[in-house]
């Protein structure tokens, strides 16, 4: 026995792979080595020149024990900072059961409605709050932050309105981050911000306009009598509101405006430097069908009972490709579900104490400055108090005091300090506070309070009126209803969900345990520097990693989704264009095979989109590239192509397609939605790409949350690194000083990149190298062993595929009628959450099964869908009508085989139709949903309860 053999710092990787399944996986593929097997699969034209250089991989227990020591670096001061980022409690029951939970953070986004019935009823209630307190009809189920669902209102404004003009007002009261974004996205949608006083915004001509409704500086001003005479001119009218402020003020809609936008980090939500945090979105009914994002809206079932799914989901819902303005993958579905369950939880009532004990502290603190002869420079506000002290020194001296006594505070400007209260604000911060701003500790505190809001400014109407909203107040009753919702979901802790270009992988206990520690959750994202060294530390560490991985020169961790990360990437090309002189560069090819939201991200950044051909094997035409690229030679910018392709393919032309776009001028934007091939095998960089976003949430083990959150960070070389995005209260030290932000917070939803920090840490370098081939070695078993079958669309060398494969239906459909829907629905039947649906090729399905699943867990989903086969086979021989067969028929729940039975199959060939679902059988709580039914008779509010009990 040695000792050294008894200590395995790579025994994570074990977790993460099977070892053990190598021997056989290799064997159904014919190969005697994993090397052979690379080799044979890989293109040798790519293969990277030197080893990846990572460190060597730390247990779990090592590696939490360091980034426990990062986070220490630290500093909690008790945050007064506001503009728009608070402190505040998560109930711990939605703590452990939603947010620590992996039946709600490792579901996909509900495209299958009929296993996501449990998010969608959480995502209708967050719609249902946003509703109440913006008094629309209509509301989304998140956007990714405040600032852009401001960009977003904006868009939306245009697109509805009718002013013929391209002039967009901005209140100057709005958050500095959102003014940032709101440039970013103007300047390519060719709009012309005027940012001025709110008051004088009839004096112009706009389609559109944004006020914020309490200021960043606290204040609260009438906005009905501006919005009423911008409405006499048909100017689309946006408010920004703060969401906890609304428990207490009258709402936008009841202002006079059309959109309402906001962000829900005040509803339970950690601050977490900056995210990931839910934005809401509400409107006039009129604008649904030019809504951002998605809705989730109320249809019935095949049976006729209420089942919801998302809404709408022809038009907007699915990615419009060129003609988007939009982008889909923009939620944040577990912010969403976090902060509709706080108010489910609290109620009317105790959201109400909330808002009013936030406010009553401000006020008493305003009071008690002003009887001490300081001026405040707001006789109306909610929650900050604005001071001037008449002096530079004199502000200095009380920020500084506050600041050495554990407290952060805001500098408004060189006289003026301001304080933020928020719901984790107790009485005895007031006594330091006052100390603080005055010098004087003889504060006492009155029980009577008299509030700064005046009564016109005072909401009439009731809020939170339904039924769901007022029964979950004790903690067992709200146990049980997050368990109900969760056991109508099909997540990763059920079985794999194996959907192509989504990397649906182990997100690792290990990993996720950090997001919940105070160091990393309780920080405000503009929290001085000195006191953010853990998290400097951590993007430091992740850069230097993603750097040896990728091979770019920079890294900018501001995306927060992929989507963004997409834009960025993009908008970094178009301003390093631009400072070459070469504006006029704006034709975008893309191939057939990239990933489906490219079209939409270069559309957002007005840019002319060139679709490139593909040839029978999947790759790009290479003569067909060529002839675009010199045909558009001198007005070429970019190309977005996926890698491997989204058809599952290692192109071995890809140094070619890099070359060809160089030489005619344009840049090299690479997807890295499939990074997971990639790792340890080639560097995006060295074959030429200029640019990549990668999907954090995909190759690196965020969780996909139900459709959110996510990263989407960029690599850059160093030619488009200056034009990375900036951030206007924050340095960013390697993009140029000009530069403005694509995100809220200057490093995107930080507070999730420990899970990314903690893979990275506990794979390591052999790890990593290991994690890519059983991707491939997977996703080859799948295919050869689903060949038989099903033929496999698109393949590279020797036959093989990548890391996903798609499989074609559409014979069976020829011969059987029998559609690619109503196998994705039967797979239900069986236990799975179905692939990728008729994407990138109608009739098809996209699978891949992630180097996380085992080879028995991949031969129950083989196993599935050979059954599926037969009983396709059995429909075409007419052993089973068309019209009433186990596929057409899917899913089927409990009580669909309680009932009478008149179906030609039996109850056993509908719900245990092979001996392993019997051992671990779910339920669809719903049949299939009628999507047709929803759209003609839109409901996008939380029905009565007797819907759901009947």
């Amino acid at each position: 026995m040695k000792l050294s053999e008894l200590f395995n710092p790579n025994e994570f990787a074990a977790r993460h792979l099977s070892f053990g399944d190598e021997a056989a996986l290799l064997e159904a593929l014919g190969e005697k080595s994993m090397d052979d097997f690379v080799g044979n699969t890989v293109p040798q034209s790519i293969r990277m020149p030197s080893e990846l250089d990572l460190p060597e991989a730390l247990t779990e227990a090592d590696a939490l024990a360091k980034l426990k020591g990062i986070a220490a670096k630290n500093v909690i001061n008790k945050s007064y900072i506001g503009l728009g980022y608070y402190p505040t409690r998560v109930p711990n029951v939605i703590l452990r059961n939603v947010l620590e939970n992996p039946g709600w953070y490792t579901a996909y986004t509900p495209y299958q409605a009929e296993i996501a019935q449990g998010r969608l009823e959480a995502l209708l209630n967050f719609q249902q709050v946003c509703i109440d307190l913006t008094g629309f009809p209509v509301a989304g189920a998140s956007l990714l932050d405040e600032a852009t669902a401001a960009a977003e209102a904006m868009a939306m404004a245009h697109r509805v309105g009718k002013v013929k003009s391209e002039r967009f007002f901005v209140d100057e009261r709005v958050y500095p981050q959102t003014l940032d974004v709101m440039k970013t996205r103007a300047k390519y949608f060719g709009f012309e911000l005027v940012v001025g006083d709110f008051a004088k915004a009839d004096e112009g001509e706009y389609f559109g306009a944004l006020f914020q409704y309490v200021g960043k500086d606290g204040d609260v001003q009438d906005l009905q009598s501006v919005i009423g005479r911008l409405k006499t001119k048909g100017t689309i009218v946006a408010v920004a509101s703060d969401i906890m402020s609304l428990v207490l003020l009258k709402s936008p809609a009841e202002l006079g405006a059309d959109i309402a936008l906001g962000n829900t980090q005040r509803f339970g939500v950690p601050m977490g430097f900056g995210g990931p945090h839910a934005a809401y979105f509400a409107f006039k009914d009129e604008f649904k069908r030019s809504a951002p994002g998605r809705i989730i809206g109320v249809s019935k079932d095949a049976s006729g009972k209420p089942a919801l799914r998302m809404a709408l989901s022809t038009r907007e819902q699915h990615i419009r490709r060129e003609k988007a303005t939009s982008n889909i993958c923009t939620a944040q579905a577990l912010l969403a579900n976090l902060a509709g369950m706080y108010a489910v939880y609290h109620g009317p009532e105790g959201v109400k104490r909330i808002a009013n004990r936030i406010h009553a502290l401000a006020s008493v603190f305003a009071d008690a400055l002003v009887s001490d002869g300081l001026k405040v420079v707001h006789e109306v506000f909610f929650d900050t108090v604005t001071v001037d002290f008449g002096s530079k020194e004199k502000a200095d001296k009380a920020f500084q005091t506050a600041l050495e006594l554990g407290y952060n505070l805001r500098r408004v400007s060189d006289t003026q300090i301001a304080a933020a209260f928020h719901e984790t604000s107790v009485r005895e911060d007031l006594a330091v506070l006052y100390y603080a701003f005055t010098g004087n500790n003889t504060f006492t505190l009155s029980d009577d309070v008299k509030g700064r809001l005046k009564t016109e400014f005072l909401r009439q109407d009731n809020i939170l009126q339904h039924p769901v909203f007022n029964r979950y107040h004790t903690e067992h009753e709200m146990l049980r209803y997050l368990k109900k919702l969760e056991d109508r979901d099909l997540a990763m802790n059920r079985s794999m969900i194996s959907l192509g270009s989504c990397t649906m992988k182990l997100n690792a206990t290990a990993e996720m345990l950090p997001i919940t520690w105070t160091e990393f959750s309780d920080i405000h994202p503009y929290a001085p520097e000195a006191q953010t060294a853990g998290y400097r530390e951590l993007l430091t560490d992740m850069e230097n990693s993603l750097k040896a991985i990728t091979g770019f020169d920079a890294i900018s961790f501001q995306p927060n989704s992929g989507a963004q990360g997409e834009y960025s990437g993009m908008l970094a090309i178009r301003r390093y264009q631009e400072a070459q002189g070469e504006a006029q560069r704006n034709i975008c090819l893309i191939p057939k095979s990239a990933h489906g939201t490219n079209p939409a991200t270069a559309a957002m950044l007005g840019l002319k989109v060139v679709v490139v051909d593909t040839d029978e094997h999947g790759n790009v035409n290479i003569d067909d590239l060529k002839a675009k690229a010199e045909q558009h030679r001198d007005a070429l910018s970019a190309i977005m192509i996926t890698y491997p392709s989204t058809h599952g393919v290692y192109e071995e032309g890809i140094r070619d397609i890099c070359r060809i776009i160089h030489e005619n001028g344009g840049q090299v934007y690479m997807d890295g939605a499939n990074l997971n091939a990639q790792i340890g095998i080639m560097q995006p960089a060295e074959v030429g790409a200029d640019v990549l976003h990668m999907n954090l949430h995909k190759t690196f083990c965020i969780p996909h949350g139900g459709g959110g959150p996510g990263m989407g960070p960029i690599g850059l070389k160093a030619h488009l690194a200056p034009f990375a995005p900036g951030h206007t209260l924050t340095d960013m030290h390697s993009a140029s000083a000009e530069q403005t932000a694509v995100a809220a917070a200057a490093f995107g939803s930080a507070s999730i990149l420990p899970i990314t920090w903690m893979y990275l840490t506990m794979m390591g370098k052999q790890g990593m190298e290991q994690a890519t081939r059983w991707a491939l070695l997977n996703a080859n078993y799948v295919a050869k062993r689903l060949s038989e079958d099903y033929p496999v669309l698109y393949t590279g060398k020797n036959g093989r595929v990548a890391h996903e494969c798609i499989v074609d239906l559409r014979p069976l459909k020829a011969e059987s009628g029998i559609t690619e829907t109503d196998i994705a629905k039967r797979l239900m039947d069986y236990g799975f959450h179905a692939p990728t649906v008729s994407f990138p090729v109608a009739g098809t399905l996209m699978i891949e099964p992630t180097e996380s699943e085992s080879k028995a867990e991949l031969d129950r989903f083989i196993a599935a869908l050979k059954q599926i086969k037969q009983e396709v086979l059995k429909v075409e021989r007419g052993e089973w009508p068309k019209d009433d067969n186990p596929l057409v028929n899917a899913p089927h729940t409990a009580a669909d085989v309680t009932g009478e039975w008149a179906h030609p199959y039996s109850r056993e060939e509908a719900v245990f139709p092979l001996p392993f679902v019997r051992e671990n059988k779910f339920w669809p709580s719903v049949n299939r949903v009628d999507d047709v039914y929803g759209d003609r008779n839109l409901v996008c509010t939380c029905p009565p309860m007797e819907a759901y009990e009947d």
